[in-house]
């Protein structure tokens, strides 16, 4: 039975974990702290045997080497042409990474940075759900900012994302739900399912849960950010006669200036 786990890092990351409890294996992505990573392999008798790596900040790798000597893990897939050396399996578009039982489609996804990829599984092998892993692509009703990439490139990237089916479980690796929603409710604010999300959040947040996953079909209906051809959003940033990736820049913009 595979299951996946947050762990908590710094202030508001999350490592992800799949663990396989038959074999007592596990996958981990974007391990930037080796610390919280080792206390939770060690608790549940878990032991690493690959790491997904989705671009090369250093609150995503900064764990990476620490864990792989520890744990002696020498699959370690990442995006080629990452400024990132710990990567031991570089992998491009459309390649397949393999883990136990499940198989994952890489889908490169430039615009936070231009290294930047996720890792998308179909096989509905966690929750009868398929997952993606995006890093800091997609949030929960937020998109990352855009370090290295312009507008259009992430417009681009986000298009792939928001073309996955439905029932996609979107597993980010940031904690902005909050933040995100009070930025979406300002520009939305007559938005009935933004403001019942954001009472949703709160909830989770004060019982020290956490926000994510969130199912893709959520994000297509309320995210600002993956809404570039609604009404509403072209409204809201006065891009009537813009094309979508104008449309998307002028809300990326007013997150910026938020």
């Amino acid at each position: 039975m595979l299951t996946i786990h947050p762990v908590p890092a710094f202030s508001d990351n999350y490592i992800w974990c799949l663990a396989n409890h038959d074999r007592k294996t596990a996958l981990i992505v974007d391990p930037g702290q080796a610390a919280p990573v080792e206390a939770f392999l060690e608790s549940n008798g878990l032991t690493p045997t690959a790491i997904l790596v989705t671009h090369h900040h250093p609150d995503h790798v900064g764990g990476v080497n620490q864990i792989a000597e520890r744990y002696g893990v020498d699959t370690i897939y990442g995006p080629d042409g990452s400024p990132f050396d710990g990567i031991r399996q570089p992998v491009g578009d459309d390649d397949n990474v393999t883990w136990e039982s499940l198989s994952f489609r890489v889908i490169r996804v430039p615009g936070h940075t231009l290294d930047h990829i996720a890792f998308f599984c179909d096989q509905a092998a966690v929750d009868n759900a398929p997952v993606l892993f995006c890093g800091d692509t997609l949030f929960a009703c937020g998109c990352g900012r855009l370090f290295e990439g312009k507008p259009a490139q992430m417009h681009q990237s986000l298009s792939r994302l928001r073309a996955l089916p439905d029932a996609t479980r979107v597993y980010a690796a940031h904690e902005y739900t909050l933040a995100n929603l009070r930025f979406s409710r300002h520009l939305l604010p007559e938005d009935d399912g933004l403001a019942a999300f954001e009472t949703q959040c709160k909830r989770l947040r004060e019982s020290d849960q956490p926000t994510l996953p969130t199912p893709l079909s959520q994000e297509k209906a309320l995210n600002p950010f993956l809404r570039w051809d609604d009404p509403a959003v072209i409204a809201a940033v006065s891009g009537d006669g813009l094309q979508a990736d104008e449309v998307f820049a002028r809300v990326r913009q007013a997150k910026d200036r938020f």
